[in-house]
């Protein structure tokens, strides 16, 4: 089959490998649509993630698609079905997942291969995290079940209360979801960099869209929307060391900041002690996703409240994997729906 393989930074390239095979409880799928996804371009573009992947790796982890081979053991699932699946799954067994706090745990199961002809699904993942799909619903659209549970998972780790006040920093993928999720209960101001991508988060329910190339002060403009105060709740979604320190000093006293953008490795941040000890700021970091809200994911997408199909600039065949990254990382596409045959 031909699939996508990460060799190191910037170094992606499309093979002939070996059609996969399932062991016991495993799967195999063969995708229908896999979606790009903004921790794709990051780790392509640092060569590497701290716990995803090991190089070199098969790459890609957002994808959907229709069972083609059952491993023995596995029950409850037949060839032709329509399945999304999540791109881990927690062990159950750890110190972590007995207390429910299934992101942290150790032993997290992996998988990465969507960018492929077909994708083997790990045994554990089968069990926990493989969801059936409507018949109805756009593979593309299935597809993103993963990074709407991280996002659902992010929004539940925030303390986000009806009517409150939020601020999103980044016009990614992954911002322009928190905007969706949050929209019709909160009042949303969204910071990003690019004049469609905002427009895009208005759509999906921004109450203000900021441009930083046009506005590059954001704390005030901040204060300024929510009567000198300072966000209820902000939400990091950029990754960059610079807008996490940004995003602190959005908050109001007693507020939320959710540093939910991964930075590069060793990365540190300077802190206003004085501001986070009397202003009572909660500052937390949120990772990845749960088996609940890979659910509660699928589920939102099916309904069909939102327009997620937004996020899709593009299709593209398999082939065009490398201009696609290049793509990305000149801002010109949000997510692309790759098509493997």
């Amino acid at each position: 089959m031909l699939a996508a393989l990460l060799y190191g930074q910037e170094d992606l390239r499309l093979e002939e490998v070996a059609d996969p095979t399932p062991a016991v409880g495993e799967v195999v799928i063969q995708v229908g649509v896999a979606t790009t996804c903004g921790t794709d371009l990051k780790v392509w573009r640092r060569g590497g993630h701290a716990k995803m992947l090991k190089l070199p790796t098969l790459f890609g982890h957002e994808g959907a698609g229709r069972i083609v081979a059952l491993g023995a053991g596995v029950s409850g699932w037949q060839i032709g079905d329509r399945i999304v699946a999540n791109n881990s799954a927690p062990c159950m067994k750890c110190f972590f997942c007995q207390r429910q706090e299934y992101s942290l745990c150790p032993n997290l199961t992996w998988n990465n291969g969507t960018f492929a002809e077909y994708l083997k699904i790990p045994a554990p993942i089968v069990q926990q995290n493989m969801l059936p799909i409507p018949d109805e619903l756009p593979w593309e659209l299935a597809a993103m079940t993963e990074p709407l549970a991280c996002v659902l998972h992010g929004i539940g780790r925030s303390h986000v209360k009806a009517k409150d006040r939020v601020v999103v920093l980044g016009d990614g993928a992954i911002g322009l979801m928190f905007v969706a999720a949050l929209a019709d209960q909160t009042e949303v101001l969204l910071w990003g960099g690019n004049d469609h991508r905002l427009e895009i988060g208005k759509k999906l329910g921004a109450a203000q869209i900021f441009n930083y190339h046009q506005i590059p002060d954001i704390p005030p403009v901040v204060k300024e929307f929510t009567a000198g105060w300072g966000a209820d709740v902000v939400i990091e979604a950029t990754g960059v060391p610079r807008v996490w320190e940004i995003a602190i000093a959005c908050a109001r006293p007693g507020g939320t900041v959710n540093l939910f953008g991964g930075c590069p490795r060793d990365t540190t941040i300077t802190l206003n002690t004085e501001q986070l000890h009397y202003s009572e700021l909660t500052i937390k970091g949120v990772f990845h996703n749960t088996p609940e809200y890979v659910r509660a994911a699928l589920s939102l997408i099916a309904s069909r409240r939102i327009p997620f199909e937004l996020l899709i600039s593009e299709h593209r065949p398999l082939q065009d994997l490398a201009q696609v990254f290049n793509d990305m990382k000149a801002r010109k596409v949000i997510k692309v729906a790759l098509i493997p045959c």
